[in-house]
This record gives structure tokens, C-alpha cells and sequence, in this order.
């Protein structure tokens, strides 16, 4: 299990280095629209949009631009066109290993391009449908904080039908679930009187390629970066370990 955190990590520590708030809220913004445009665009009747609504305004995006988002997913919004559509993406990095890309599109032609692009810089590949999703499944997390007792954390967790957790600092947690009991998780959790302070979809591989070698690990986190920083790239995921001495040393 411990690559789940490792992972998680990872990405923590990139947010911190090279995190860009204008990429942030097109990414939050292009979730609310989503959300709002695949159900009922009322959060309290659609937990997807209650979701990226909450993360949202946990990244400061002002009132507006949410209900904006809101409009213009459920069609509402004057002058507006554009219709994006959320498609993932498969593919292989330096040393074989897995990735998958969800992205947010309203030109997939546009989009395709791009990753095909990234991919070639950096010795990889963008495949056919498939090719890597198999090895991985979705699970819905939430991310607990302030966790005085592992004990007390177990019990909520079996309670709210939880599958696993796993601690990622001295108080903090990370609890996975299937992803249509997540909603009943973190109202168990809630209940149970933990913070619950980050809710998402997170892929997990069911295997995991060992990078030891730091030019190859640099080599496959700048491929992340740059994927991430397409606009119209919501999410990356892969199935590495890598050392925590071979993180230090990539990111110097």
C-alpha cells in the first residue's frame, strides 16, 4: 500500500514547487461546468458538483467565477458555446511505466496533439484506449486531518464502508473507498468528528515499477509536469515507486 502515499506525496510536493493559480481555477472551473453539465446543476442534489464547488472555494476562486461555471455547465450562461467533454488518456513513460491523463476538452484533436507531443519529448508514448487502464482501479479518497487515534480512524472507517487507509504524516490520513460509497464515507468520517479536508477520484494501480535511477526518475517527473501543465489536463496518475533518497536528489 505504500505507494499509494508515496505517490501522493510526490504530487504534494510538486503542488508546492511549481503550483500556478491561474491553471488551478481554469482546472476547478472546467469541473464545476462538468459536474454542473452531467446532473442536476443544485450541489445539494449532485455530489459531484458539491464536491468541485467545495474545492474550489478552497482555492479561493471568488463567488462569481463559481456561479458562472455553474451557468455555463447547465447551459444558462449567455454567449456561450463552449462545450467540454472529460476524456482519459493512456499511455507509457520512461521505463514502461503506466500513465493515465484525465482531461477536460472542448477540441479533442487539439488536446491529442498536445499529450502526443509531451510524450515524444520525453521517450514515451501516447496508446490506444486501453492499453494501460486495465492496471489500474478508481477509488474514491478523502483526506482526514487531525487523527488523534489510529483506533478511532478504523472504526470510522469500517463504519462508513471504507476499504483501507493509510497515514500520510503524524495526523493525517488518506481512507479509500469505492467510489459509489464515497458520499456515505465522509459523512461517516464527519460524524465521527474527523476533518475531512480533501474529496477525489483517485486512480490506483494494482502493480508498480521501481525507479532507482534518478536521471530516469527526473526524466518521468518532468514528463508529469509538463503533462499537468496542458490546459486541458485535469489529472495524471502513474505506477511508480520511487525512493524518498531519489526524490530528494531530483528535487535538488
Amino acid at each position: 500500500m505504500a505507494g499509494h502515499s508515496k505517490w501522493a506525496n510526490i504530487k504534494r510536493q510538486k503542488a508546492v514547487v511549481d503550483a500556478k493559480k491561474g491553471k488551478t481555477f481554469a482546472q476547478l472551473s472546467r469541473a464545476i461546468i462538468v459536474a454542473a453539465r452531467s446532473g442536476i446543476p443544485d450541489p445539494n442534489s449532485n455530489f459531484q458538483l458539491r464536491t468541485a464547488i467545495d474545492k474550489a472555494k478552497a482555492a479561493d476562486i471568488p463567488n462569481d467565477n463559481i456561479e458562472r461555471a455553474i451557468a455555463k455547465g447547465a447551459g444558462t450562461l449567455a454567449g456561450d458555446s463552449a462545450s467540454f467533454e472529460a476524456i482519459r488518456y493512456e499511455g507509457y513513460g520512461p521505463g514502461g511505466v503506466a500513465i493515465l491523463i484525465e482531461a477536460l476538452t472542448d477540441n479533442r484533436n487539439r488536446t491529442a496533439a498536445d499529450l502526443r507531443g509531451a510524450f515524444s519529448k520525453s521517450s514515451g508514448n501516447l496508446g490506444e484506449t486501453g492499453c494501460v487502464s486495465w492496471m489500474f482501479d478508481q477509488k474514491g479518497v478523502c483526506v482526514v486531518e487531525g487523527v488523534k487515534s489510529e483506533d478511532q480512524l478504523l472504526e470510522a472507517s469500517l463504519e462508513g464502508g471504507a476499504e483501507f487507509y493509510e497515514m500520510i504524516d503524524n495526523d493525517r490520513a488518506e481512507v479509500f473507498t469505492e467510489v459509489s460509497n464515497l458520499e456515505v464515507l465522509i459523512q461517516s468520517l464527519k460524524e465521527q468528528g474527523f476533518q475531512v479536508k480533501d474529496v477525489e477520484l483517485r486512480w490506483i494501480p494494482g502493480n508498480y515499477i521501481e525507479i532507482t535511477d534518478a536521471d530516469q526518475g527526473r526524466s518521468l517527473l518532468k514528463l508529469i509536469d509538463t503533462l499537468e501543465k496542458l490546459d486541458d489536463v485535469q489529472n495524471v496518475t502513474a505506477n511508480f515507486e520511487i525512493a524518498d533518497s531519489i526524490v530528494d536528489v531530483i528535487m535538488g
